[in-house]
C-alpha cells in the first residue's frame, strides 16, 4: 500500500523557504540602503557644517 502524501508537511516546507527567501530579499535591500545613507552622510554633514559657520 502507497503512504498518503503529506499535504501539511509540504505546504509547510513551502512556507519556509519563502520566509526565507523574503528575509534574504529584506536583508539585501537593507544593506543597499545602509551603503547609500553611508555614501550620502558624509556629503550632507559637510553642508550643515556650511550653514552652521554662515551668520544669520
Amino acid at each position: 500500500m502507497a503512504m498518503k502524501p503529506n499535504y501539511q508537511y509540504d505546504k509547510r516546507q513551502r512556507d519556509l523557504a519563502k520566509k526565507k527567501q523574503q528575509d534574504e530579499k529584506r536583508l539585501k535591500k537593507r544593506a543597499k540602503n545602509d551603503a547609500d545613507a553611508a555614501q550620502e552622510k558624509p556629503a550632507d554633514s559637510s553642508a550643515d557644517e556650511n550653514k552652521e559657520s554662515v551668520p544669520n
